[in-house]
């Protein structure tokens, strides 16, 4: 299981694959299998029945998981895909930091 370095909300870049260059929030992360949804990206289509929950059946078109090694989060300052570090704070708390610009990414 690997440590994800982006986070629901955040905004990333796709830098691998048949979806590269594309931006999107993410909606979902999924740390047991290292993967994300994006939105709007790797957009797949699935045959659903329809159900109680889901009365319209039909073909419906959702977003597929990528990788997480496939994104890079995307630093505010400059609008371009960062690597992320760590960084603790001098009350104890750890914060993510954009490389490229040394910005704090997390609200603290």
């Amino acid at each position: 299981m690997a440590i994800a370095h982006v986070r629901k909300g955040d905004t990333v870049v796709v830098v691998a694959g048949k979806e590269r260059g594309k931006t999107g929030k993410v909606l979902r992360v999924i740390p047991e299998k290292s993967r994300v949804v994006v939105e709007r990206v790797n957009m797949i289509k699935k045959h659903q029945r329809p159900t109680q929950k889901v009365r319209q059946g039909g073909i419906i078109e959702r977003e597929g998981s990528i990788h997480l090694s496939n994104v890079m989060l995307v630093d505010p300052g400059s609008d371009k895909p960062t690597r992320v570090g760590m960084k603790a704070l001098s009350d104890g708390k750890k914060v993510r930091v954009a490389r490229r610009s040394g910005e704090m990414l997390d609200r603290a």
